[in-house]
């Protein structure tokens, strides 16, 4: 969900502006799992654009402060959600670790990295959201270290029902600051697609496995 929709309109825009977020109905993109897509998300060009990059770290440290309270560590999801995590851990002057996929294969063997006590609340910080499964991961991981995951926020989601589910079934409030939908108004209305290729776009959210067959 988003809790802002004049933050989710401004950074759809810089998004679609920056190149981060490509539209492409008729030459759709392929997934490593295999599915056709006709958009492609590179969040971590928003860190060559200070102005974007700024524009996501306040966006976020508001969002904890107003959403979720006493906060006492920022993670950020390895690894793409590693230096949005930092730049938000900077903003409100707490602690920040992040969380491997999996544990390290050498050395202490960690899947957590800095320091992190039993107890501590965190808000867990990825850059997108797809289907869930890499963000959960994360927070098993730290709720297993005895964390108390208050949320997690994203730059982005497509908003697929599968991620809507596995974060009610996990107890873990998801938020992002814009999304598939939003996206895609602003991309109307900015002409980056036009409304003949709009219908299109709706359409593989609905079914991306099948979106191309």
């Amino acid at each position: 969900m988003i809790l802002n929709n004049v933050v989710a309109r401004d950074m759809a825009d810089f998004l679609l502006e920056i190149k981060a977020v490509i539209l492409n109905a008729a030459d759709p993109f392929t997934w490593a799992s295999g599915i056709k897509s006709p958009i492609y998300c590179d969040n971590r060009k928003t860190l060559s654009h200070p102005k974007v990059r700024n524009f996501i770290k306040t966006s976020f440290a508001d969002l904890i402060d107003d959403e979720f309270g006493d906060t006492d560590v920022i993670a950020g999801v390895a690894t793409a959600g590693i230096p949005h995590g930092a730049l938000v851990a900077d903003v409100l002057n707490l602690p920040f670790v992040y969380v491997r996929d999996k544990p390290k294969g050498h050395g202490l063997e960690n899947q957590i990295e800095g320091k992190l006590e039993p107890g501590q609340r965190v808000f867990v910080i990825e850059d997108l959201i797809s289907t869930g499964g890499s963000s959960l991961k994360a927070v098993d991981a730290l709720r297993a270290a005895g964390a108390e995951v208050v949320g997690l926020g994203a730059i982005f989601t497509y908003g697929f029902p599968q991620a809507e589910t596995a974060f009610k079934e996990a107890n873990c409030k998801a938020v992002t600051l814009t999304n598939y939908d939003t996206l895609l108004d602003i991309a109307l209305r900015n002409n980056y697609i036009k409304q003949s290729e709009l219908d299109t776009l709706k359409a593989w959210k609905e079914n991306p496995q099948g979106w191309n067959k």
